[in-house]
């Protein structure tokens, strides 16, 4: 994969993160370098030692102006644990730039879709504007991740993690993570629709656990149309969502979640 220049060893010299340019001292924390084939030949990522608090995402903001840093919650809580026994594979990941979104869905599509429903119908379009409704997607993402580590419900144990990435969408090809393995090898194919998805309803990579992604939507489908459309692109992204996410499986019950949700999760058995 196509990457940046990594700040992240000037970590292990100032640990407090000021190099980086952050005006609050970063919690303890640690490099993680370890992957499924083995030590990576730089750091993937940094991440807190300690459980996130609210206010913790909004800190460490600066960090992408300063140092091309991304913030992204880890729900260490699991039975896998954290990061360094995810099973990442930084070496097998592509660029998601490589990659195109309605390609990536439609060659899903036609893997699971049944001889009932039609041929892929393409990308939706972005929702409608509503007058006034405009929500900035950084802040919701801060507010998305405040509310997260304060619901133990949704993340067992989330840890604040810095990832090098040009962009919130790359933030799983950019570590390597292979939750959605048994869906897609590569895991920079589903980025490629996440960087759609940041274009059209303007999503933030807000978490990220062993198999579990969560989104933050600042421009969700708002009609019941927009929301059935949007369903078809998450039933080619993640099934599982539909087939085990829903009480009769259906497309349809799925779209009713998404109306008006601003946050989206996807989990692959």
């Amino acid at each position: 994969m196509a990457t940046l220049p990594n700040p992240l060893p000037q970590l292990a010299a100032d640990p407090s993160g000021r190099v980086l340019g952050l005006e609050l001292p970063l919690p303890p924390g640690s490099l993680i370098d370890t992957t499924d084939d083995g030590p990576w030949h730089e750091p993937l990522l940094w991440c807190a030692d300690e459980t996130a608090r609210p206010g913790a995402w909004t800190a460490v903001q600066p960090a992408r102006r300063t140092a091309g840093l991304l913030p992204v919650l880890l729900d260490v809580g699991g039975d896998q644990g954290g990061p360094e026994k995810w099973e990442l594979l930084p070496g097998e990941t592509t660029y998601p730039g490589d990659h195109d979104a309605d390609e990536v869905l439609a060659e899903f599509w036609d893997a699971y879709a049944t001889a009932e429903d039609p041929d892929w119908p393409g990308l939706t379009d972005a929702p409608a504007a509503t007058p006034g409704a405009v929500t900035d997607p950084d802040a919701l993402a801060a507010e998305t991740a405040d509310a997260l580590v304060t619901d133990p419900s949704r993340l067992k144990d989330p840890r604040l993690a810095l990832v090098p990435a040009r962009r919130s969408a790359d933030i799983p090809a950019a570590i390597g993570w292979t939750g959605p393995t048994n869906h897609e090898n590569d895991v920079a194919r589903l980025c490629a629709v996440l960087r759609s998805w940041e274009d059209r309803f303007g999503i933030r990579v807000v978490a990220l656990a062993y198999d579990h992604l969560v989104l933050s939507v600042a421009t969700p489908p708002t009609t019941e149309a927009e929301a059935e459309a949007v369903a078809v692109e998450h039933f080619a992204f993640c099934p599982d969502n539909i087939w085990q996410g829903t009480a009769d499986g259906t497309r349809r019950s799925y779209a009713h979640t998404l109306l008006n949700a601003p946050t989206w999760t996807f989990w692959w058995d």
